[in-house]
């Protein structure tokens, strides 16, 4: 192994609930456990096995809750328990990146970190090996924040966008101009139509020493309960550390709280067949699909005069459709939902409401 390898560093982010996967994704069993697309592999188990064609498994985390510490460690046995981080309540991403960075920081100060979700698709493992290793190889010279970028196929409103110059710092590194949450449709067609801007995957890439000193910088209360706790890094004291650390940190996110701040932030625009797999229409698109365009997961399902619907069922129960059009179904042991596509975004809504009337029996 080179030395650049042992530098060589991901944490997969595993900590989501993913409630617009809802019902199939239980707060007790979050979609990146699940086999959404029926590929005989779940979404982190799929995550796991690209990164380890070109990162060393000792240096492979997962950062997770505190609840799914256990579900990690059963579909990844491969993976050494001490590299499943399990975080005591859920802080969104900013605390998740600070605690594997300062970890890393205190076990290799030279690390070189790739974080990224445990429930993405990504159907060009190649090509995604080969832009990680663009993107390590620039941080790795360059006191750079990387973050990499989608080129986009449609104006999609459920994805963020990046903005980016339109020369070149390096061969395909740009730096970026503006990041901007899920725009409404016409500004989406607006940033597609002139041509520099990029979905944001979420996945980025740098040396832990430079996304500290942005945490110092941009998010410095947050630095310094993780820098108080630094000794305890990797001792038999991490854990209590962690539980002291937690309730002192904001609710935010890494691109919220550093990345649309800080002047070194680069994006690699890219293609390599990428989802974020955020809904059932997300899921859709991916699905192979019959001549009805429906998009079928499940063994005894049977289409009948309807089209473009997204069905996901158990194996075991027979399941009919006949004459509709542009649904998504999805029928578990407990709960039926039919919702019609174009109304995808408002799952989370409903589960919020399920929630307040029926508590959390069905989440």
């Amino acid at each position: 192994m080179s030395v650049l390898d042992k530098n060589n560093y991901v944490a997969i982010m595993a900590g989501g609930i993913g409630s617009r996967f809802w019902p199939m994704s239980r707060t007790n069993y979050p979609k990146q456990f699940l086999d959404i697309l029926n590929t005989g592999r779940t979404l982190i188990q799929a995550t796991y096995d690209r990164f380890l064609k070109f990162i060393p498994n000792e240096n492979i985390y997962i950062v997770t809750s505190a609840q799914y510490t256990d579900i990690v460690a059963k579909q990844l046995p491969g993976l050494p328990a001490a590299n499943i981080l399990s975080e005591p309540s859920r802080k969104n991403t900013a605390p998740c990146v600070a605690y594997i960075s300062y970890k890393l920081q205190q076990l290799n100060p030279n690390a070189n970190l790739i974080c990224a979700p445990a429930d993405h698709l990504v159907t060009d493992p190649d090509t995604f090996k080969n832009i990680c290793l663009d993107a390590l190889h620039f941080t790795s010279h360059i006191k750079a924040l990387v973050t990499l970028g989608i080129k986009p196929l449609n104006p999609n409103t459920g994805y963020g966008y990046i903005q980016y110059e339109s020369f070149a710092v390096s061969e395909n590194v740009f730096k970026v101009k503006t990041f901007t949450e899920k725009p409404d449709l016409d500004l989406a067609k607006t940033f597609i139509a002139s041509g520099d801007f990029l979905w944001n995957a979420g996945i980025f890439v740098w040396e832990v020493k430079n996304i500290v000193a942005a945490f110092e910088k941009y998010l410095p209360e947050m630095h310094e309960v993780f820098d108080a706790e630094r000794v305890n890094f990797n001792t038999p004291e991490e854990t209590e550390a962690i539980e002291r650390i937690y309730p002192q940190c904001v609710n935010i996110s890494i691109d919220y709280g550093v990345m649309e701040k800080a002047d070194n932030v680069y994006v690699i625009p890219a293609s390599f067949g990428w989802s974020d797999l955020g809904t059932w229409a997300s899921a859709y698109e991916t699905f192979d699909k019959d001549y009805l365009s429906n998009a079928v997961g499940g063994e005894n399902v049977f289409v009948l005069d309807a089209t473009n619907n997204m069905v996901h069922a158990d194996h075991k129960k027979l399941v009919v459709l006949q004459g509709i059009d542009d649904f998504i179904i999805v029928d578990t042991h407990d709960v039926l939902l039919i919702c019609k596509k174009e109304n995808e975004q408002q799952i989370k809504e409903y589960v919020a409401e399920i929630k307040r009337i029926k508590g959390d029996k069905y989440l």
